[in-house]
């Protein structure tokens, strides 16, 4: 697959194992894809994300805090946490009462001054997701490569915080598919 893949597409997977290393964690995630995917000039990816308005550095910040929101809650989207909440668990209370004792960013799962081997870096499942949904994509879209637009409409369309904060920001797969291809199509395979 990796083959595959445009010179675009392998910058935006070389920038999430470095967005990875600068974190600490222990393998790449589909957070690590869309910062990388933020980070893109003169790409498919970026003029989209541009033309639906999340171009300004300001924006990309917003994305990046509340990306960092929902690490200090272990990885909870806001919906999972919303579903917690119905059920009377209190997701921003337990989050406290563990930083309280711990330290901020305990249940983020970080692992900042811990040595582990420095080889090649895995991908978590959903990082895994999202390459393998992006090559579904470009099939369905006829496409002979993979870039880095196929990241980002796999990460509008699997569940999880990623796709949530593009959503909050207007940037879902519908959308997308407008700007990149001037259609509106289903979501693909």
């Amino acid at each position: 697959m990796f083959e595959r893949f445009t010179k675009d597409a392998r910058a935006v997977v070389q920038g999430a194992v470095e967005h990875c290393e600068r974190s600490g964690s222990g393998a790449v995630d589909a957070e690590h894809l869309l910062l990388a995917l933020l980070d893109r000039r003169g790409s498919r990816a970026s003029f989209a994300l541009a033309a639906l308005g999340l171009a300004p550095e300001e924006r990309k910040e917003s994305v990046r805090q509340a990306l960092g929101d929902a690490r200090r809650r272990a990885g909870l989207s806001r919906s999972e946490a919303d579903a917690l909440a119905g059920l009377g668990i209190d997701v921003s209370e337990i989050v406290a009462r563990v930083e309280e004792v711990h330290g901020v960013g305990a249940m983020s799962g970080d692992r900042k001054g811990k040595e582990w081997w420095s080889g090649r870096r895995t991908f978590s499942r959903g990082a895994k997701n999202v390459l393998e949904k992006s090559l579904r994509i470009a099939v369905a879209h006829r496409d002979r490569h993979i870039g880095d637009e196929h990241f980002l409409l796999a990460l509008t369309i699997l569940p999880g915080v990623p796709g949530e904060v593009l959503a909050d920001r207007g940037v879902t797969y519908d959308a997308l598919v407008r700007v990149l291809h001037g259609e509106g199509e289903s979501k693909a395979g």
